[in-house]
């Protein structure tokens, strides 16, 4: 099994990454192979709604390539999918949104491609911020019908200079255990495959209130 994450900091080993790893080190523990991505750093642009990928059905934005593509070809074939953001303006930062937003956008369009993989977020902030920033990140989780694991706590940890979330002890436990957890979550998918029959999936009803 694999789980990829994604490090959405301009910092390429700032708290974000630090927050991450924690995780990501208990899913090695467990015999999960584990991969962070730097997405933080690289110019990516936003969806631009040309509703393309809805047309193409292969799997990609048409946008020229800056990674996106690729990743979410790491994330189809990937067992679980991590996002990391830090805070910005109590929201994620803009190259992860840009990211993840063309990223779900392209799942959805070619039958929801990261349906029922295990999926987690984790958030590094100085000192608030971190729960709408949480919340947002769980929102592409749940749209896709992904499976979620939890923590003790909101998976927030705190810190300002790099590597200063791991003296935040709850933060470090808290994440610790988002990792056991998922770690044993993903192994309950995986036995269950071929053993407990999995809910179909049903086409999308869109329901417009102004028509």
């Amino acid at each position: 099994m694999k789980v990829v994450a994604f490090n959405g900091s301009p910092q390429k080993e700032g708290n974000t990454y630090h927050g991450i790893k924690v995780v990501t080190d208990e899913l090695e523990k467990e015999g999960i192979e584990t991969e962070i991505i730097h997405v933080g750093n690289k110019a990516i642009r936003g969806c631009i709604a040309c509703g393309q990928c809805f047309k193409n059905k292969n799997e990609r934005c048409v946008l020229p390539d800056d990674g996106v593509n690729e990743w979410i070809q790491k994330m189809k074939e990937a067992d679980g999918i991590i996002l990391g953001s830090p805070v910005h303006y109590s929201a994620i930062g803009a190259t992860m949104k840009s990211f993840l937003d063309r990223a779900f956008y392209v799942s959805g369009a070619n039958g929801n491609l990261f349906r029922h993989k295990v999926g987690a977020s984790v958030v590094a902030v100085r000192r608030s911020g971190g729960m709408p920033t949480f919340e947002q990140l769980n929102n592409y989780i749940n749209y896709s019908e992904m499976l979620m694991p939890t923590g003790n706590y909101w998976s927030v940890i705190h810190g300002t200079k790099p590597g200063e979330a791991m003296e935040d002890k709850e933060g470090v436990q808290l994440m610790r255990t988002l990792g056991k957890n998922m770690a044993w979550l993903m192994k309950l998918v995986e036995n269950g495959k071929g053993v407990i029959e999995e809910p179909k999936a049903e086409k999308k009803i869109y329901t417009n209130f102004i028509r």
